[in-house]
């Protein structure tokens, strides 16, 4: 037991955050967004998972290229 609380802890410390991100996009809140994708992922018995982590990656992908800077000088 304590193995899967190992293992739950770690994901919620590591998440991609991809629900997060979505919901202040759509102005939402993420549980009502996170609630969707599980009760569409048992719809669609699992294509929604991909959907996911093809948007985790997508969301990683776009902040390594994009960054914030503060002034033309950061460069």
């Amino acid at each position: 037991m304590q193995f899967v609380d190992s293992i739950r802890h770690y994901f919620e410390r590591h998440g991609f955050g991809v629900f997060s991100r979505l919901a202040d996009r759509l102005g939402m809140r993420a549980t009502n967004v996170r609630l969707f994708f599980i009760y569409i992922s048992f719809i669609t018995v699992g294509l929604s998972f991909g959907l996911y982590l093809t948007m985790a990656f997508l969301l990683k992908l776009k902040d390594m290229i994009y960054t914030k800077r503060s002034s033309v000088f950061d460069l």
